[in-house]
């Protein structure tokens, strides 16, 4: 991703659960009392980029200022919905760019088994969503439902195969003409 991608800049000011492991003097404004300290073990929702500035710090020093948790998009109650069928989850409620916010939690935290469960649901929704993109039928009909809770991933996918598909017929009729 490039310095100016609209997607990563949404995706980074995303908000993602941290608890302060030391009292900070400051930054109450924070948690909506200016001038204020934050005490340890306070919990706040920050976006992601301060979230990592704040988390990370230089092999064998002292622990970060905070420790980052997985956001509400990425829960159990989710991952479990996704493991039974990922076709069915409204991603867009749950974060606009799930997908891109999953990456950016996955280069925090080694979570491999999360990291297969996203791989999986993006492939089947993948599937899901090429089958709506070729017939246009079913992406107002029945599918409508599915591809409102697309992530902006997915949408642009979806476009992509579309057109693509569009392309295809316009040129099979072409080739039928002559």
């Amino acid at each position: 991703m490039s310095y100016y991608d609209v997607d990563a800049i949404l995706t980074d000011a995303q908000k993602v659960p941290c608890t302060f492991e030391l009292t900070v003097p400051g930054l109450g404004h924070l948690e909506g009392n200016p001038g204020a300290e934050v005490k340890e073990g306070t919990k706040l929702e920050l976006p992601l980029w301060l979230a990592q500035m704040l988390a990370i710090t230089p092999a064998g020093t002292k622990p970060g200022m905070i420790t980052l948790d997985l956001p509400d998009s990425l829960s159990q109650k989710v991952t479990n919905a996704l493991r039974a069928d990922p076709r069915t989850v409204e991603l867009r409620s749950l974060a606009p760019h799930f997908f891109n916010l999953g990456t950016r939690m996955l280069d925090l935290f080694e979570e491999e088994e999360l990291s297969d469960l996203l791989t999986e649901s993006f492939k089947l929704r993948a599937k899901e969503l090429a089958d709506h993109a070729h017939n246009p039928r079913g992406a107002l009909g029945e599918g409508a439902e599915f591809l409102q809770g697309l992530d902006e991933n997915e949408r642009r996918l979806f476009r992509a195969t579309h057109e693509g598909a569009k392309a295809v017929r316009a040129w099979l009729v072409g080739m039928q003409k002559k």
